[in-house]
Formats: structure tokens, C-alpha cells, sequence
């Protein structure tokens, strides 16, 4: 079955409540990518500062394990973010270019290949930079502070 082409117009209700349920989606993957960081520093300092009141500076590395799980998780909310941007911008061109269907309308799922836009978001600075950073810091702070 395929979709017939609808008559929208884009001031309606319907059309703005659709674009601001995507805009709320691609606010909270941004917010969650956020939050990942934020609870990645809370716990891998934890873990540091019970390993420095131990006094067993080889049980650091385990500081590792929430930044991999962590720059696991904040990979997959940017891939989410873009997925949902995808959706947003495919939105507005059929809007644009008069080609919505029924389905367009009334279904809110992110566009893209998961795995791909994953892997781009492992690659783009933003996780990376940070989840890297923070590894060497564990790595510092075993060799200097710890012993």
C-alpha cells in the first residue's frame, strides 16, 4: 500500500505539533548526551577518590570501565540527535516540496542507518576529545597522586 500525498497547510496545528515533538526529541538526546558526561566525571571521580583512601592505586583502572560505558552511551544519544535531525529536516523538505503522506504526519521515528550514525558520533570530537581526556587523567592521576 502505497501513501497518498496529502494537503497540508504549514501554519496548521498539526504540522507545528509534529515539529515541536521532533525539536523536543533531538532537545533530550542533546541533554542526555550532556547528562552522560556530567555522571562519567561523578563516578570516575569517586571511584579515584575511594582508590586514593584505600591506598590501592592499581584498583584505579577500574576509573576505565564508566568511561567506556559512558562514551558507549553518549555515542548512541548523538547518533540518536542526528537520527532525529535527519527525521526533522526530511519533514520540512516533503512539507516544502508538497509530498507529505499520512505516515510523514503521525509517525515520529529517527532516519539513518543506527550503526553508521554511532560510529560518526564515536568519531566526532565531541566524544572523543572528552572521553580520551578523561582516560589520560585517570592514567595521570594513578601514576602522580595515586602511585
Amino acid at each position: 500500500m502505497v501513501d497518498e500525498v496529502i494537503e497540508v497547510n504549514p501554519e496548521a496545528a498539526s504540522i507545528q505539533t509534529h515539529l515541536g515533538i521532533l525539536q523536543n526529541v533531538i532537545q533530550r538526546m542533546a541533554s542526555n548526551s550532556s547528562s552522560s558526561k556530567a555522571w562519567c566525571v561523578t563516578l570516575v571521580s569517586a571511584v579515584l577518590v575511594i582508590v586514593a583512601d584505600k591506598g590501592k592505586p592499581d584498583y584505579a583502572y577500574i576509573a576505565f570501565l564508566p568511561t567506556l560505558v559512558f562514551a558507549a552511551l553518549d555515542a548512541y544519544y548523538l547518533a540518536l540527535e542526528k537520527a532525529f535531525r535527519n527525521a526533522y529536516n526530511e519533514f520540512i523538505s516533503r512539507l516544502h516540496n508538497k509530498t507529505l503522506t499520512e505516515t510523514d504526519l503521525y509517525s515520529v521515528a529517527p532516519k539513518g542507518n543506527m550503526s553508521e550514525l554511532q560510529w560518526q558520533s564515536f568519531k566526532s570530537f565531541s566524544v572523543w576529545g572528552f572521553y580520551v581526556s578523561l582516560a589520560v587523567l585517570i592514567f595521570i592521576t594513578k601514576i602522580i597522586a595515586i602511585g
